[in-house]
């Protein structure tokens, strides 16, 4: 069980008020100070919000003891290998360059979340209960087509493994929990507090036991119920679970909306994978993309990856030193206090684009966003399938492989598993946060700024786009000139191509008809007279 009298927890609540007592809070980062001399364990680590966790804790409090990270070996890599691809990324250069050695405070350890016990073994479960003092729980698939079977094991019981580890600790002062802010998506109302389970989780785990995996598959869209997919649904058993099993752990639970690339740190826009928004923006930008089924004025609830790591080491804090009687739940999300719609992010992510265009653009941007589902299929034949078809056609001719329909289909699937988000708004409380932010002070809320009421969207778009041409793409800023040229042959191109066409359309339909014929001479007829009629005024005015 957790030592809640241990002599670390009064000692760090000691120094809290000390600073509070001597005025110290505007000169000194209780947050960052909380950290150093503390040992942390880090799950999903090797994942996009893991990484800006482990970055920003180390960068902050640069005396903090330990990091120990479950890492699992993966894609035939082992955990050694995908250590040492980590610590290469380049969201830990700002780290580097201030600290080199920091590597030496990271403690990976060999574990699978989806094993019993952890798959750990006895002496590094040993090290890890008689050291660890606080826990940050990110592992999960983000996949929203998971597997049901797979997302339990790892999203639902990987929790509740890590909640009985975390439970024999000895010296645990917190654990936090990432969740999502969708997990309650069946609510249009969303507090911060723990909702019923769709279902009851150890029903579910003794089902997927012994029922085979396609027989699971049939039955998962009734399991599902309301539920848009299988990640948002074992992560509203898991914020369950974790209230249940909790014992007299100090848990606090962070539910981010849709993360997206840094706001400030460690740089503006850094991003390292193509998931949710990201793929999306990219394909608008290359042209490939034309058409998006979205409610213009739906909010697009979206959360800065370092707004959500800053909030979620100041809970960290929060949760350990003040001790909170009850488990806390933060909604992570802006729509409440900066609201910022699907329509705006359209024409922002467009203009970004054009701006700053892509390499090797497959088309001009260009996309438009529709509620309708009618014309989505229409674009989608005529702007998607259409071009990709006769693209793969040149590829085979030139002896290449095609592959443009294989990216339209797959862009197709991620747009599906959008839509639910697109098409509809949200209301998440954030009282808990608002109170969290009232209890830092002046240095803290520096360090660990979450007030997204400070957040400019057009500028963070820019940022955002600019980071994916840049982290994804590894694109220089300096080809911008090389790829605007590009740009404009694509025009001619499109010109040449309209032109064609209208002259073709003439030929086969309006010269063989003479209703056609008058149609189109009375049409051209008032175009001059309406332009005759404005150059006669403007010279007039003049």
């Amino acid at each position: 069980m957790v030592n809640n009298g241990s002599p670390s927890i009064k000692i760090s609540s000691f120094l809290y008020l000390l600073q509070e007592g001597t005025g110290q809070e505007s000169t000194m980062s209780s947050v960052s100070a909380y950290y150093n001399g503390k040992t942390v364990l880090i799950t999903g680590a090797t994942g996009f919000m893991g990484k800006v966790l482990v970055e920003k804790l180390l960068r902050s409090s640069p005396e903090v003891k330990a990091v120990y990270i479950l890492v699992r070996p993966k894609a035939g890599q082992s955990m050694q290998e995908r250590v040492a691809n980590m610590l290469k990324c380049k969201v830990f250069d700002r780290v580097r360059e201030d600290w080199p050695n920091f590597h030496e405070k990271i403690k990976p350890i060999n574990a699978e979340l989806t094993q019993p016990k952890l798959a750990i073994s006895a002496e590094d479960e040993e090290e890890l209960l008689t050291r660890v003092n606080v826990v940050f729980h990110c592992a999960a698939t983000v996949r929203f087509d998971e597997p049901l079977k797979h997302a339990l094991q790892l999203n639902v019981m990987g929790t509740q493994r890590l909640l009985e580890l975390a439970r024999q600790m000895r010296n645990l002062e917190a654990f936090i929990h990432i969740s999502t802010a969708y997990a309650n998506c069946v609510r249009k109302c969303i507090e911060e507090i723990i909702y019923p389970p769709p279902a009851e989780p150890q029903k579910l785990f003794d089902l997927v036991e012994w029922l085979d995996e396609s027989i699971i598959q049939d039955i998962t869209p009734k399991l599902l119920g309301e539920w848009p997919n299988t990640y948002t649904y074992t992560k509203a058993l898991s914020e369950y679970l974790i209230q249940q099993e909790k014992g007299n752990l100090n848990i606090a639970i962070i539910r981010p909306s849709i993360v997206g690339a840094s706001w400030h740190e460690p740089f503006p826009g850094w991003i390292d994978n193509f998931n949710g928004t990201s793929g999306i923006f990219i394909a608008a930008g290359k042209g490939i993309l034309r058409t998006v089924i979205a409610n213009n004025e739906a909010v697009a609830d979206m959360i800065p990856v370092d707004v959500a790591i800053n909030l979620t080491l100041a809970a960290g804090w929060y949760t350990a030193v003040h001790r909170p009687k009850n488990l806390l739940v933060y909604n992570c999300t802006t729509g409440g206090i900066n609201p910022f719609f699907w329509g705006e992010m359209g024409q922002y992510v467009m203009s970004t684009f054009k701006r700053n265009p892509l390499e090797q653009a497959f088309r001009t941007p260009n996309a438009h966003m529709t509620s309708s589902y009618l014309i989505n299929q229409y674009w989608i034949t005529v702007s998607h399938k259409a071009p990709a078809i006769l693209y793969d056609l040149y590829m085979r001719l030139t002896g290449r492989k095609p592959r443009m329909m294989k990216i339209i289909n797959r862009l197709h699937k991620s747009m599906t598993l959008l839509q639910y988000f697109s098409t509809q708004s949200w209301n998440w409380s954030s009282d808990n946060m608002n109170m969290l932010m009232s209890h830092l002070n002046t240095e803290d809320k520096k360090l660990y700024n979450f007030d997204v009421r400070q957040l400019h969207w057009s500028e963070y778009i820019e940022s955002y786009c600019i980071g994916a041409k840049k982290y994804l793409l590894n694109e220089d800023m300096a080809g911008i000139p090389a790829a605007k040229q590009h740009l404009r042959k694509l025009r001619n191109i499109r010109y040449a191509f309209n032109t064609t066409l209208l002259v073709i359309i003439w030929r086969i339909f309006i010269a063989r008809s003479q209703m056609a014929r008058n149609i189109w001479y009375f049409v051209v007829s008032l175009c001059y007279k309406f332009l005759s009629y404005f150059r006669a005024s403007s010279t007039l005015r003049h």
